[in-house]
């Protein structure tokens, strides 16, 4: 399903965004060395419940996970990218540590991912990877407006990511969203332009570029969710959640500064 959200729906898409930015910024500036990523878990769980929203991750349960996912934040660790459950483990020096957070306020959703080393440390490369995943989300935001077509946006982010010399997956990449947290229009990370869907006002996309260092492959946790590199190798993963606008794209999921 394609959904095109009204000009009422996109502005509570705004008070979400805002939301999610805030509770990661808060999150962020918690996760310090020795963090437990449970504790964060629960951080979340507190904020969403303060704000009335409602968690799209503790009951979301679709068929590349086993099972409802059970937890309201993604926390993935060095290795692991995409949909890391979190777990009794704490964060050392160095870690490179993303969130991934979607939530629902007054019937719309949002969704959006930072990356970020904790502690002092920084381990080779690291920065660097996470700097061209906010690049290529940056390019990928520029290229979209009424009018313009998803392989568009998959190509600016492609173009990113190829330049920087990084292997590309195209197994998982952004996505529609509104009403509910996942929806089409499916948004890889590369592709070519002038293809796919013609955007209009009113679509709100999900869009998350992510990478690995040496390989495209992942493979699964034993917890039937958490996707790591399938070399052991870093990862890095950013993302927004943008409303198509009459003359180009906002960008929803930015921080309300009251966090």
């Amino acid at each position: 399903m394609i959904e095109i959200l009204t000009p009422a729906q996109v502005d509570k898409a705004r008070a979400t965004g805002a939301l999610v930015a805030d509770i990661l910024q808060s999150l962020r500036s918690r996760s310090g060395v020795g963090t437990n990523l449970l504790d964060l878990d629960r951080w979340t769980a507190e904020m969403i419940r303060e704000a009335g929203a409602q968690s799209c991750y503790v009951d979301y349960a679709p068929a590349f996970g086993e099972g409802p996912f059970g937890h309201y934040v993604c926390t993935s660790v060095n290795d692991a990218v995409l949909h890391g459950r979190p777990r009794d483990q704490r964060l050392a020096d160095g870690d490179l540590l993303t969130l991934d957070l979607a939530v629902r306020l007054d019937g719309v959703a949002a969704d959006s991912a930072i990356s970020f080393v904790v502690g002092d440390s920084r381990p080779a490369g690291s920065v660097e990877m996470i700097e061209t995943t906010e690049r290529a989300l940056a390019a990928g935001i520029a290229a979209a407006g009424p009018g313009a077509k998803i392989g568009d946006l998959s190509h600016a982010i492609g173009t990113v990511l190829h330049a920087a010399g990084y292997p590309i997956n195209m197994q998982f990449g952004g996505h529609g969203i509104g009403t509910t947290m996942h929806q089409d229009p499916h948004v890889s990370n590369d592709g070519r332009p002038g293809r796919g869907y013609r955007l209009r006002p009113g679509l709100l996309l999900a869009l998350e570029p992510w990478i690995m260092v040496d390989t495209d492959e992942l493979v699964t946790d034993a917890d039937g969710w958490t996707l790591r590199s399938a070399t052991g190798c870093l990862t890095a993963h950013s993302e927004h959640t943008i409303a198509i606008t009459e003359d180009g794209a906002e960008i929803l999921t930015l921080p309300s500064g009251r966090a």
